[in-house]
């Protein structure tokens, strides 16, 4: 792996920007060498501000979304009409705008048995993109305790190893969580991982810069074995760190 980019920027507006301008870079990059692109999406306030600017103008235009194939890095176990729902909010607020096909999306079913869905998105995942599924864009985000997708702090023990998605028990929220494992998140070609929020400061600073430990920091796990790792941070969620500002 190769050393990741580190690029911080003001505020939350700026990252949605730096964000969305590199999802459209890489989609038609990988569009370009191989005929079309396999993104992993993420849930949350960045993306959804990140999928606001990709589909409006300029960018919009910028990219032809017809050779775009969406995955999921994770999911509540929710149905998709529930506020929680991570496919719920990307609906509502990329695919729908863009008229993005069905037969484009692959959602996690996080209305079904938990064990059930994840194992049928590690056959899908295998049926899609082969045994050893490679992404061309993963986006991930970040939370206050260091996890990232569902992959939280204290449990990542419960992971089989060889399995590309899991049913993974989250102790604090007393539910599962549907999530692609790091066999998947380090198989792909360009990771970008975004965060944004001064609550998030210490532990950015702990996953960045303090020992290894991916037990308590899940995070410190995203490890592109052959990609691109690339982290775009606001400046309050850089506070800790001695990084400059774009």
């Amino acid at each position: 792996m190769s050393e990741p980019t580190i690029t911080v920027v003001p505020d939350p507006d700026t990252l949605a920007d730096h964000a969305a301008d590199r999802f459209v870079t890489l989609c038609a990059d990988a569009i370009r060498t191989h005929g079309s692109a396999a993104v992993a999406l993420a849930g949350g306030s960045t993306p959804r501000a990140m999928n606001a600017r990709l589909a409006a103008e300029p960018r919009r235009s910028r990219l032809d979304w017809t050779s775009v194939r969406f995955f999921f890095g994770d999911e509540r176990c929710v149905p998709p009409d529930d506020p929680d729902s991570n496919y719920g909010m990307t609906r509502e607020t990329l695919f729908e705008p863009l008229g993005i096909p069905e037969a484009n999306v692959e959602r996690m079913r996080g209305e079904d048995e938990p064990q059930a869905a994840a194992a049928a998105y590690h056959d899908l995942l295998v049926k899609t993109l082969g045994a050893r599924p490679v992404l061309d864009v993963m986006f991930l985000g970040m939370g206050p305790d260091g996890h990232t997708a569902s992959l939280f702090p204290g449990t990542l023990d419960a992971i089989e190893v060889g399995r590309l998605a899991v049913a993974n028990f989250v102790p604090k929220f007393d539910t599962y969580r549907i999530t692609l494992t790091p066999t998947v998140i380090n198989a792909a070609r360009h990771v970008t991982v975004t965060v944004a929020g001064a609550e998030k400061a210490a532990a950015l600073a702990a996953v960045m810069a303090g020992p290894r430990n991916p037990q308590r920091y899940p995070a410190q796990l995203v490890a592109p074995t052959d990609g691109e790792l690339t982290w775009l941070i606001d400046a309050p969620a850089a506070a800790q760190l001695n990084l400059p500002v774009s």
